[in-house]
């Protein structure tokens, strides 16, 4: 009995000792190969969809599904005509306000016309001033000897030393040189009343023009205002062509003829011509896995074709971290699995089959990872 119980226990220990060493070792051995191959790969390719941004009714769908397209294609057509009567109304709107600053300048310009002539007879009535004071200080010396003399004759006149003639005779002469005097002081107050009047008129125009000054600041404000409001009119026109961003290939229409679409609306969707493959690698592949690591892709629509490329990206995260609910693993229900982490992959140009490749399309990838560590 003994010894039918040491040969199934050896063979029970060789057993575990063999399961110890797999398990302890299988992740080392597994990362440590030359090559990593995984069918957990698909063929990806940048897909927009394409929206409208404004509301309106659909003119005309310049392609069909699955159609090849170029940059800047046409792809639909809005009716605009409601968006170019807007355009027109904005320019008819910046049109009035160039004009109200045009008459604005032109009112300013007779407004500089006005303060000249201002300034002009303040000028005229200072030297007016200037003039009558002047003659002021001529006339008033004679003024004071008439007057004096006036005084002497009378005198003499009283004690009979003059005769009536000589006194009539000075009496004339000191009139008529008070009369030059009271001229002159008259004068010299039209003259400080025409000045008061000029810089009354100066200080009036002045006003005015700062006023004129605010007004210009009003409408070149509203000017900008209504530039603005053009460049926002053509680019809502030019949303009613809604064009292709890339080359591509587009999808199905979502949208037809007379149909009303509003801001969001999804009209159809374009698929770039680049197609690259994400490869789902197991996190314990990745030990001796570097970018530009050379590949081998096989594809099941050509299963003899080998497409070549270079490993272009590793996620940096695996793909539980993207995911809408994420594992949470501080709940205590804790169960170990291996990860798997996106590699994009990149396709060599040039090679057979490329413009027949399509996303979504399955595909085993090949990542020889002991030619790009000794490639470093």
């Amino acid at each position: 009995m003994s010894k039918k119980l040491i040969i199934p226990l050896i063979v029970l220990l060789a057993a575990a000792g063999l399961l110890f060493a797999i398990a302890g070792h299988w992740t080392e051995w597994e990362g440590q190969h030359a090559e990593q191959q995984t069918d957990d790969a698909y063929l990806r390719a940048d897909m927009t969809p394409l929206s409208t941004r404004i509301s309106g009714t659909v003119r005309k769908v310049n392609v069909g599904d699955y159609q090849i397209v170029k940059s800047g294609q046409t792809l639909m057509e809005l009716d605009d005509n409601d968006y170019r009567a807007n355009l027109d109304q904005a320019k008819a709107a910046l049109a009035a306000s160039e004009a109200s600053l045009a008459d604005n300048q032109a009112a300013k310009r007779i407004q500089d016309a006005q303060i000249n002539a201002a300034e002009a007879g303040t000028l005229q009535a200072s030297a007016a001033i200037d003039s009558a004071k002047a003659g002021i200080a001529a006339v008033a010396p004679e003024a004071e000897r008439a007057l004096t003399e006036l005084h002497r004759q009378e005198a003499l006149f009283g004690v009979k030393a003059a005769t009536h003639q000589q006194l009539e005779n000075v009496t004339a002469q000191e009139g008529q040189i008070r009369g030059s005097l009271d001229a002159r002081k008259a004068d010299l107050a039209r003259a400080q009343a025409a000045l008061a009047t000029s810089q009354s008129q100066l200080e009036a125009a002045k006003r005015q023009r700062e006023a004129l000054n605010t007004k210009d600041n009003v409408y070149k404000a509203d000017i900008q205002a209504k530039k603005a409001a053009i460049v926002v009119a053509e680019v809502n026109l030019a949303y009613t062509r809604i064009a292709a961003p890339t080359d591509g290939t587009v999808g199905e229409r979502r949208v037809l003829e007379g149909q009303l679409v509003t801001p969001g609306t999804q009209v159809i969707d374009l698929v770039k011509s680049d197609v690259w493959v994400q490869a789902n690698f197991k996190e314990t592949q990745l030990t001796n896995m570097r970018v530009g690591a050379p590949v081998e892709v096989r594809v099941d629509t050509f299963p003899n074709q080998v497409f070549h490329g270079k490993v272009a990206e590793l996620s940096p995260a695996s793909g539980s971290q993207f995911a809408l609910l994420p594992p949470d693993n501080a709940t205590g229900n804790f169960t170990k699995i291996v990860q798997r982490v996106p590699v994009k992959v990149v396709l060599d140009a040039g090679q057979p089959y490329l413009g027949r490749l399509r996303p979504g399309f399955s595909a085993v990838v090949t990542v020889k990872t002991k030619a790009a560590e000794g490639g470093r």
